[in-house]
């Protein structure tokens, strides 16, 4: 004998099976508004992290070059050295321009951490986190922060005269001899060995 059911429970059966479907949708859209603003912000922190570390190693650039002509002038060079001295004339302009590569617009503003100079890029997004089931999102900028830090990687001994020559050592490095009165600025290693550039904690 074929067993039959009452038509009734079938029928609400149907709006259940709508009333989970329709949650399983809201959730998924969810998380998919969830991952599109993940990857908003991990765009706009690449870009951040980008812009800092452009900014920081024009101005190693410029700190190298100002430690030649001191060197060269016969002043006291060994500020310059120490990383003292530095303007970052460039360094925002690199920063900037390094920003736009990755689709966003940076700031750039000169800094110190644990003594030692850096500078922190600050960036918003040209794009959007774009549309989703959150309101607002579709005009949405991500935004990031980073620092990049500059920290001399030689020592000099605190009674050296820079009027004469002076031979000191940088991480990893042999020694080094510079003699003021026969200087040629090839004579000075890569910017890389006299200071090293990396991302703040």
């Amino acid at each position: 004998m074929r067993r039959t059911f009452p038509r009734g429970d079938r029928g609400q059966t149907l709006p259940i099976y709508i009333w989970m479907t329709g949650i399983l949708l809201f959730v998924a859209f969810a998380f998919f508004a969830f991952a599109q603003a993940a990857s908003a912000r991990n765009g706009a922190q690449s870009a951040a992290d980008a812009a800092a570390l452009a900014a920081a190693q024009e101005a190693r650039e410029e700190l190298v070059e100002g430690l030649g002509l001191a060197i060269g002038a016969g002043d006291d060079w060994l500020d310059w050295l120490a990383g003292d001295g530095l303007t970052g004339i460039g360094a925002q302009e690199a920063g900037q321009s390094l920003a736009a590569l990755n689709d966003a617009e940076a700031t750039i503003v000169a800094t110190e951490v644990n003594g030692y100079p850096g500078f922190r890029a600050s960036v918003v997004t040209n794009y959007t986190v774009g549309d989703s089931i959150i309101p607002g999102t579709e005009s949405q900028h991500a935004k990031a922060d980073a620092t990049a830090v500059i920290r001399p990687r030689c020592e000099v001994g605190p009674a050296t005269d820079p009027e004469k020559a002076v031979e000191f050592t940088c991480e990893g490095e042999k020694p080094i001899e510079i003699d003021p009165d026969d200087f040629e600025l090839g004579d000075l290693p890569e910017a890389s060995v006299l200071f090293s550039v990396h991302l703040a904690d």
